[in-house]
């Protein structure tokens, strides 16, 4: 009971990316590169195994957006056609690429990354996809229908991708789906059934990851609009518990969610965010498991995972790897106090 995981990303080296900041370009090409992605990601497995993290990723080390990483292989996208548009109902406004025509994958998406990588640790693998809600918000849609149209388009390509990389050994596939907690009725009338075809036919753990995002400057200030208590999940809990997703990761440390809402989960494996990713600040493992133990009031222990709030991508690396080990060292506390 109480594994550790993290939602995904992990900070890019000094020598692949500019260090703290978020989607920043390679400092190399070619095979150089695909080098270099894989030394970053072999030193995040071997920092999460010895913080004690019990599934693993690779930190995204091989995408700079956790978006566009995936879309860069897709057919059906003009790069060069950039469309103004605000994502995240306006919190920004960037120029996004465009849909074209009919999207399918060029070929594997993340497919070598995985077998290269699940050779080198004995732990679970968890391998992050967008979902297809915040893939159709985050690019603009100059093919489809509507939104539901090309968020099912979107679903059947990563349900390729995702049966692949099972094949390769992956123990969870997570969908990021950030747009969650900002679409509450689309995700009732479309988004869940979007992304179950996403997760369809997956004998691997399946879990859709949805927070209030990075700790970048836009999302703090956002979420200082959303009032004292963030009541977001209440409203689409009951239609993900009534969903075939195995877990659910959502943002409870130093959040205004009332932990209470977890109760609508009562179906689902919980990936309880016990580290804020917008503050600089190690939690001490007294912090990360008074998060949990609130968790449990509402859950049962078999039931709960000790999580990240979100990506750690902007963070400094000193401060990634302390909030790893006070994760794993929290959930270890807790688990003795609950007598092993």
């Amino acid at each position: 009971m109480l594994k550790t995981t993290i939602a995904g990303s992990l900070p890019k080296p000094f020598w692949l990316a500019e260090p703290e900041k978020l989607w920043a370009p390679w400092k190399f090409e070619g095979q150089n590169l695909v080098e270099a992605q894989r030394d970053a990601a072999l030193l995040w497995i071997k920092e999460q195994e010895d913080a004690g993290i019990d599934v693993v990723t690779e930190g995204e080390q091989f995408r700079v957006h956790f978006v566009h990483g995936f879309l860069e292989k897709v057919e059906g996208i003009d790069w060069q056609k950039r469309t103004k548009m605000g994502i995240r109902d306006n919190r920004y406004v960037v120029d996004v690429p465009t849909v074209t025509g009919p999207v399918r994958r060029k070929g594997p998406v993340h497919s070598a990354e995985v077998a290269y990588i699940r050779p080198h640790t004995q732990r679970g693998l968890k391998v992050t996809l967008p979902g297809p809600m915040t893939i159709c918000d985050t690019i603009a849609n100059g093919h489809y229908r509507d939104r539901p149209e090309m968020a099912m388009a979107f679903a059947e390509i990563l349900n390729e991708e995702a049966r692949e990389l099972e094949a390769l050994g992956a123990d969870v596939i997570q969908f990021d789906e950030p747009a969650f907690n900002v679409f509450m009725k689309d995700v009732k009338d479309w988004g869940v059934a979007a992304l179950e075809r996403a997760a369809e036919g997956l004998r691997c753990k399946t879990a859709v990851h949805i927070c209030y995002g990075y700790g970048i400057q836009a999302n703090i200030d956002w979420k200082k609009t959303l009032g004292d208590e963030w009541r977001q999940y209440e409203e689409i809990f009951p239609a993900l518990n009534a969903s075939r997703i195995d877990q659910v990761s959502l943002e409870c440390a130093n959040s205004h969610v009332p932990v209470s809402l977890i109760g609508l989960l009562p179906d689902k494996e919980l990936l309880v965010g016990a580290i804020d990713v917008a503050s600089r600040e190690v939690e001490t493992p007294e912090q990360v498991a008074a998060t949990l133990r609130e968790a449990l009031k509402h859950a049962d222990p078999h039931r709960v995972q000790a999580c990240t709030n979100c990506g750690m991508a902007p963070l400094p690396r000193e401060v990634a790897r302390g909030k790893l080990r006070a994760l794993a060292a929290g959930a270890a506390l807790l688990r003795k106090d609950l007598g092993g």
